[in-house]
């Protein structure tokens, strides 16, 4: 099982030390990736589960590109539908460029129909939108001509460079898990990346996508789970707030069993965002499932 680590681009502890400083140490423990999160702009009445400040995504992972040399840089996930195709393609395949092609593409559709406002999205065509964006970028990314037709975007004769390193283009995981999620990502997704499920919702969901999968003539992607995780001393409680969903909590010996399960169920990536309520903290934690969790995934 291949481990993450989220970045607090967003709630109590998103500054630009906290940051930089995670994505470093997360490469130095041994991590195979950073993750950052997506909203552009957070309506009041979700500012308690948001924070009112969120560093875009992309500009985010360019800085920790810099910063970092052989972490995978992910989003958890780029709402696709908030921005012009183009533009996304443009600066998706130019972090691939410029990182030496380590990117992962996590996308959704999004979810805050206030924030799908703001922005000029019809919330009700939000998942029409997602899939001919993502349709878009593929064409960019891939053809030496790019030409598409489509009901929200159009485009032909022009160039698009750079391509992205990766080929045919940086690995799509498709988030969420309703019924349209597991569609897109029978469709085109390196793997389903859903948040904080538990190991039955996670064997239903395979489930139905290996259906969805075997009707298209496809393989079944793997499952890359998003968690929020803390690590207990013994004794202990967790430093923060425990959001809601299957959020795994315990001492190392209990993780290794909690995570043997989800593995056991088709988990092959988990990216963790360490509950913690300040920056050493979340230091701590990420030393501790470095030590004493992960040795024992193997």
């Amino acid at each position: 099982m291949q481990v993450g680590v989220w970045l607090p681009n967003c709630r109590h502890l998103a500054t630009p030390e906290i940051i930089r400083r995670t994505a470093v140490r997360a490469e130095q423990l041994g991590y195979d990736s950073v993750w950052v999160s997506d909203h552009v702009v957070v309506p009041d009445a979700n500012v308690a589960r948001i924070g009112a400040g969120i560093f875009d995504p992309l500009v985010t992972l360019s800085v920790v590109a810099g910063a970092t040399s052989r972490v995978r840089l992910g989003t958890t996930v780029l709402i696709v539908p908030y921005r012009n195709p183009v533009v996304t393609a443009k600066m998706v395949s130019s972090l691939d460029a410029l990182s030496g092609g380590r990117v992962v593409l996590g996308v959704g559709a999004g979810w805050l129909a206030e924030e799908s406002a703001a922005l000029g999205v019809p919330f009700a065509e939000r998942g029409p939108m997602t899939d001919e964006y993502l349709a878009a970028m593929r064409e960019l990314w891939t053809s030496p001509a790019p030409s598409f037709a489509g009901k929200y975007k159009q485009f032909s004769g022009l160039k698009f460079e750079p391509k992205p390193v990766q080929q045919p283009h940086p690995p799509i995981w498709v988030g969420g898990h309703g019924r349209a999620s597991l569609r897109r990502a029978a469709e085109i997704g390196a793997a389903w990346h859903p948040i904080n499920r538990s190991a039955e919702e996670l064997r239903a969901g395979r489930a139905e996508l290996t259906a969805l999968c075997s009707a298209r003539g496809r393989a079944v992607p793997p499952i890359a789970l998003r968690n929020d995780l803390c690590v207990l001393r013994p004794g202990g409680r967790p430093g923060t707030s425990v959001r809601g969903g299957s959020v795994l909590v315990g001492e190392p010996a209990a993780l290794v069993d909690r995570l043997a399960e989800l593995r056991a169920v088709g988990v092959e990536h988990l990216v963790i965002e360490f509950l913690a309520p300040d920056g050493s903290e979340l230091d701590e934690q990420m030393a501790l499932f470095a030590e004493r969790v992960r040795p024992k995934l193997a």
